[in-house]
């Protein structure tokens, strides 16, 4: 979740969480939070610390939360002895330790030895082999799913499974390396795919297409060649572009159709685009499924085609069709755009979770535990 200046801003993935919190804490359990923020590459940087995540626990839970800054190590288990029934501990960012991305066997039996019972409301990171999320739940008799992870996998698993059709993805974002397996079942599985943000400029060059000066990931090129000559007819790319020579260059916006000018790079889909779009979802889905916005919304010259891809998704969820966003970015656009967490089906607390496990593939982080849609106690 974004955190500026010390201070929790969007704190969706927080109160998504509530609860499960609330539930064990109500029981008198004594509740030990480990997470993650940001990539601090496996050491300690107080620009990552979970201590206003901490904060911010403090004033929407109703329990007593404290705050130890550090995840192992006998600071920690001091720490839980102090600790009174029903109290929350959060525990310091799990990436200062290496050992955490690299599931590492010391690291996660330490994490695992402070608590009798695992549960995992972290869908985010499910499809992450971490210590978190996949080694210290090897060490439990008891390793539970929580209440988000159940109500993810309940709505996930109905569009995996049997969509309502016409079933439409919409994909954006910067990396498309990430969703590659992802996508590939995807693209087999939806009626129409439709592409913006960097994952388009891609998907266009590999057809030889000029994109000017747009990022491109040259090693997926091959991969998207081979997707359009299979598929390309589920795959719907855009034709008209917003450009300009960097960001920061409000003057040198432009809308150019067809190829991009060398010099120039992509920052939103066109308004011909965005029509496009808009119709498909609003008019001719009976599912869809969000991933990555369609530009760069969080400048508001690039940010008129992901407002429309999430106002129309708000009007086919009121004319009855399933709807739901993935990611971190997609939950911020929803906001941007005005769009009430009321006014789509489900909004996914994971990005890349939600896309693999659509895509058909296995998350450790789920496969991994004895119980789901168990009482917790």
């Amino acid at each position: 979740m974004p955190i500026d200046n010390g201070v929790v801003g969007e704190d969706y993935r927080i109160r998504r969480a509530l609860a499960t919190v609330e539930y064990l804490t109500a029981r008198k359990s004594k509740v030990i939070i480990a997470s993650h923020l940001g990539r601090p590459k496996g050491k300690s940087d107080p620009k990552y610390s979970l201590k206003p995540v901490a904060s911010r626990l403090s004033e929407v839970v109703r329990a007593n939360i404290h705050f130890v800054d550090d995840c192992i190590g006998d600071k920690v288990s001091q720490a839980i002895s102090k600790m009174n029934n029903g109290d929350v501990l959060l525990l310091e960012n799990l990436r200062f330790y290496a050992g955490e991305e690299a599931c590492d066997e010391k690291f996660s039996a330490q994490l695992a030895s402070l608590a009798d019972v695992y549960v995992n409301d972290a869908f985010g990171t499910s499809h992450r082999r971490h210590a978190s999320t996949y080694g210290m739940a090897m060490h439990f008799k008891y390793k539970l799913s929580g209440f988000l992870v159940n109500q993810e996998l309940e709505h996930l698993t109905k569009i995996r499974d049997g969509p309502d059709r016409p079933f439409t993805v919409i994909v954006g974002g910067v990396k498309i390396k990430d969703k590659l397996g992802a996508l590939r079942h995807l693209i087999d599985r939806a009626d129409k795919v439709l592409v913006g943000g960097c994952v388009a400029y891609t998907f266009l060059a590999s057809k030889g297409v000029s994109v000017g000066d747009s990022l491109v990931e040259n090693e997926s090129m091959s991969w998207a060649a081979e997707v359009l000559s299979k598929q390309g007819h589920r795959i719907i790319l855009p034709t008209d572009h917003i450009v300009s020579t960097s960001a920061d260059d409000v003057a040198g916006i432009r809308l150019v159709s067809g190829e991009i000018p060398k010099g120039l790079k992509g920052f939103d889909i066109g308004r011909d685009t965005a029509r496009r779009y808009s119709k498909e979802i609003a008019n001719g889905t009976k599912t869809a499924f969000w991933n990555g916005p369609m530009g760069l919304f969080e400048k508001e010259q690039f940010s008129h085609g992901t407002i429309d891809v999430a106002k129309s998704l708000a009007l086919a969820f009121h004319r009855g069709a399933t709807t739901i966003v993935g990611g971190g970015d997609s939950i911020a656009a929803l906001k941007v755009a005005d769009i009430s967490e009321r006014e789509v089906t489900h909004i996914s607390t994971g990005g890349g979770a939600s896309l693999e496990y659509i895509g058909g593939e296995e998350l450790p982080g789920v496969t991994v535990l004895t119980e789901r849609n168990a009482k917790l106690f």
